[in-house]
């Protein structure tokens, strides 16, 4: 990638992603093997008018050494002052920049119930911070390679070559081979916009899902539901795009009304592991039975995390024919896949999904089945052929998806 288009795609991230505001606090995640975007990004924010900017280095070689050495009784030892740090970040709601390049099989051939354990206990702790911020602050993902990503995404191409293919790709993701990147994003924000408005214009009670596959599924969404895409509003006005690259107009299943069987039309990577043909059976809104040709145990296993991971928390429309499925090849990162085609995910739901959300305590959301969980997985569903019917309280049924496209 070229000095220009790095700091192009360090203005896009700010400007267009976190849309930093000025007197503002960054923190930004990114490992060492992408210092130098870092330190672009660094620049960009302070240029934007920030007060101060940290960067959180992380390393795929002393994450794995740290997971193969560290006792597991050490391992959930977690100290105050992680829990305080995070509860810092909560309290002061700095914007938020993640750049992925981590390689999907840095963990591969560990012991993962030793991370699973981390994860459920450290969520545990700090869940009540990350409540009382949710839906506050701006945050934004972004990806650069890094050669072992890379590699595993093409690992019949030298080192060199699946590195250049895989920038290739995510520039064309993100819109910066384009002439102008900033009026290409704006364009593509306000044709979600226009997709997520129809959805909730109509104000459907379900969703009938079918295709050749074997699909042949119906969700409910929650009586207050709200379609959102692309540009999203924090709870102190502020416009942001969490997701860049995106293509998905998403919102909030009723907890306890999937019913029927769904089937997979990608490979879900999931710690380091690729969960293959795989289908989930569903009743009363609750995964009763999976089968997969490979990894069935890993799917399993995720989804006896909590109770809650055997529920949705995600319904999402993306067209078969978007800009990432064009590429025909499997990213093994959810930021790019899960925007391919048409997913759900299992777990934890996102409260902004619900009309008046802000007004809402934690207890009411639980009383309203807001689905609460330490998990949220992407898996895909869209395929060329797939239909999808919105069912309104009327029983007016309208075509939403036809082929796997746009149908409003």
């Amino acid at each position: 990638m070229t000095n220009e288009t790095m700091k192009q795609y360090a203005k896009l991230t700010v400007r267009m992603g976190i849309n930093l505001q000025k007197g503002q606090d960054v923190i930004i995640y990114c490992s060492t093997y992408n210092h130098e975007f870092g330190a672009m990004l660094m620049e960009e924010c302070y240029l934007e008018g920030a007060r101060r900017v940290t960067i959180e280095w992380s390393n795929d070689i002393t994450d794995r050494l740290n997971l193969q050495y560290i006792s597991q009784e050490a391992l959930l030892d977690i100290p105050d002052w992680q829990i305080e740090k995070t509860k810092y970040v909560c309290n002061t709601l700095p914007c938020r920049i993640y750049v992925e390049d981590s390689d999907p099989d840095k963990f591969a051939g560990l012991d993962m119930d030793k991370f699973i354990q981390y994860r459920i206990k450290r969520y545990g702790l700090v869940k009540k911070y990350l409540d009382e911020a949710d839906c506050k602050d701006q945050w934004v993902i972004v990806a650069l390679p890094s050669p072992a990503w890379a590699k595993a995404v093409f690992p019949k191409l030298s080192e060199e070559e699946a590195l250049v293919k895989l920038e290739n790709a995510i520039l064309h993701t993100m819109r910066l081979d384009q002439a102008d990147p900033f009026k290409a994003w704006e364009d593509h924000i306000a044709y979600l916009a226009e997709k997520a408005e129809k959805m909730n214009a109509h104000h459907f009670t379900s969703l009938r899902y079918k295709s050749a596959n074997g699909t042949d599924f119906t969700v409910g969404l929650h009586p207050k539901h709200v379609w959102l895409s692309a540009r999203e509003r924090s709870l102190q006005n502020i416009d942001f795009c969490a997701n860049m690259p995106t293509e998905e107009v998403f919102t909030m299943p009723a907890k306890y009304t999937a019913q029927g069987t769904v089937v997979s039309t990608k490979p879900l990577s999931y710690n380091g592991k690729l969960i293959e043909d795989f289908k989930v059976t569903f009743e009363n809104g609750k995964a009763v039975a999976v089968e997969a040709r490979k990894n069935q145990d890993v799917l399993e296993d995720m989804l006896n995390m909590d109770e809650s991971s055997r529920y949705l928390g995600e319904v999402a429309l993306v067209p078969f024919d978007s800009p990432i499925n064009e590429l025909k090849f499997l990213f093994l990162n959810t930021l790019f896949d899960e925007n391919a085609c048409c997913h759900l995910a299992f777990g934890e739901a996102f409260k902004n999904n619900l009309e008046g959300y802000e007004n809402y305590t934690e207890e009411d959301l639980k009383a309203m089945d807001v689905n609460e969980s330490v998990n949220h997985v992407d898996f895909m569903i869209g395929s060329e052929d797939l239909s999808i019917i919105g069912i309104k309280s009327t029983g007016e049924e309208v075509i939403v998806f036809e082929n796997g496209k746009w149908a409003l």
